[in-house]
């Protein structure tokens, strides 16, 4: 087994991981990542098959009030633009009546997606880090302090560091990690009534050879009460070389295969755009519930964002050795991409003022 020590680890190479480590570069710390799958980005995951728009199967959007994330893609000289949604929608209200073309109204808070894809925001930070040790592959499997260290073991190594930074979502760090000392039961309790942020959806996306819902009588914009797709938005390049319509399923249907989610799909597709919408480029989904690194079944029913933020994950525990960061755990914007990078940003501030 192979040990290995450095002055932090952190745990997860999703965006949270990535920005603190990458706002640790300014510091003599030595750093370490390990992350559990063999790709980076956690929840930020995009495709980029050739011949297509950047497909993304995790997280898209940001807004104006996202300053955090919007400072950081400064920084990095990463490009945003408008998620175009045009003047008109495809509303679905019930299943008895067919769907209608509505007029939206005009948005105050228009949303906006990353040139080149949420993970070129993902592979720019990674490229800036000249100083951190990054292991992917590496599933952590318990985490414990001794002798005024703590102890990192995956299924093949251990790590020992001063301080340990675990930016999973806080149920899968509480529930799926061996901890000693065991963390405060009032923590490990809010921790079962967290909610990962994207851990119950179902991403997909439909690449075509022409964009038809640009037609004046039509709108890539969907918003359906009937599904099995809820609602769905434009998703071609900003170039305008390559079209593709990208949205959510809704997560009911992870039992299903993947062919049957896609046809299912597709005759959703038909109903409102005829048969050109029944033979796409190509089909792209993500079922994160099927992704062990970011979802695991609750004990009982949890709410969308519940908890989500909440001030006890912002403390450090044992006496500052351990400290729980990601998305969730953020004051502002908690679940969101703003969120990861405010967290990333609140532990910088923490491990400054303990060191």
């Amino acid at each position: 087994m192979l040990h290995q020590e450095s002055d932090i680890i952190i745990i997860g190479a999703g965006l949270t991981g990535l920005t603190l480590a990458y706002l640790l570069e300014e510091t003599q710390l030595s750093v370490t990542i390990l992350e559990g799958r063999p790709r980076i980005g956690g929840r930020i995951h995009t495709l980029y098959p050739e011949g297509e728009p950047p497909q993304e199967m995790g997280a898209t959007w940001l807004g104006m009030k996202h300053q955090n994330l919007i400072s950081l893609l400064e920084e990095l000289n990463l490009e945003t633009f408008p998620q175009e949604l045009g003047d008109k929608a495809i509303y679905e209200p019930m299943s008895i009546n067919p769907p209608q073309l509505v007029v939206l109204p005009a948005n105050q808070d228009p949303s906006y997606r990353i040139k080149g894809g949420s993970s070129a925001l993902i592979n720019s930070l990674a490229d800036r880090l000249s100083k951190t040790q990054l292991i992917t592959q590496q599933v952590v499997k318990s985490i414990k302090q001794k002798d005024g260290k703590v102890n990192v073991t995956t299924g093949t190594d251990q790590y020992t560091a001063n301080k340990v930074i675990s930016t999973l979502p806080p149920y899968l760090l509480c529930h799926t990690i061996d901890m000693q000392p065991q963390l405060p039961s009032e923590l490990t309790h809010l921790a079962s009534q967290t909610h990962t942020w994207m851990g119950e959806s179902i991403k997909v996306s439909l690449a075509y050879e022409r964009p038809f819902w640009k037609a004046e009588n039509s709108s890539g914009t969907i918003f359906s009460n009937v599904g099995p797709v809820p609602e769905m938005y434009d998703h071609s390049d900003l170039d305008k070389r390559y079209f593709a319509l990208m949205g959510f399923m809704n997560g009911n249907y992870h039992t299903l295969t993947r062919t049957e989610r896609r046809e299912m799909i597709l005759k959703q597709l038909t109903k409102y755009y005829g048969t050109q919408a029944s033979t796409p480029v190509a089909y792209h989904e993500t079922v994160w519930r099927e992704e062990s690194m970011t979802y695991s079944d609750y004990n009982s029913h949890v709410l969308p964002h519940q908890h989500n933020g909440h001030a006890a994950y912002r403390d450090s525990y044992w006496d500052g050795k351990l400290m729980i960061a990601g998305a969730e755990t953020a004051a502002h914007h908690p679940g969101y991409m703003d969120g990861a990078v405010s967290s990333a940003k609140h532990v910088l501030h923490q491990i400054t003022q303990l060191n």
